[in-house]
């Protein structure tokens, strides 16, 4: 089973766009249908939130997403906190710590920093969201 992290880039991508085809919104619409189980913290959670107010998306929709994260994710326990390469943004830390105590197979962004992380991570496919969709419907059944 897939287990991924989704970094701010991406849940606010769904969270903003209105088009029905967007991969972002696909890829939480999966995520709902229980393709693949999303790690997060309390951090994380919290972090959703604060940039999805950030770019005005309202509060009916912020709760809604949080509850559904609430119900259906997996909150991760941060239990060490040792890394083998830090990221360089400090923002960084706390995806990187929800995948590396979750137990990730995917971290899913937009942002250079963390996706240049792979080569110290071999363990963790650091992508962004079109990879990862597409990685996701090829396990679908037939």
């Amino acid at each position: 089973m897939i287990r991924a992290v989704l970094d701010t880039t991406v849940a606010v991508a769904a969270g903003k766009s209105e088009s029905p085809s967007s991969p972002n919104r696909e890829i939480i619409d999966r995520w709902l249908q229980g393709q693949f189980t999303l790690l997060i913290s309390r951090d994380i959670a919290a972090e959703y939130a604060i940039k999805l107010r950030d770019c005005g998306v309202d509060e009916p929709t912020i709760l809604a997403f949080l509850r559904q994260l609430a119900l259906l994710a997996e909150i991760v326990e941060i239990k060490y906190f040792h890394f083998r390469h830090y990221p360089i943004d400090e923002n960084d830390i706390a995806f990187l710590l929800c995948a590396m105590n979750g137990g990730a197979t995917h971290l899913v962004s937009y942002d250079p920093h963390l996706l240049n992380l792979d080569i110290h991570y071999p363990e963790v496919d650091f992508m962004p969201s079109l990879p990862f969709l597409m990685t996701l419907r090829q396990i679908e059944p037939q």
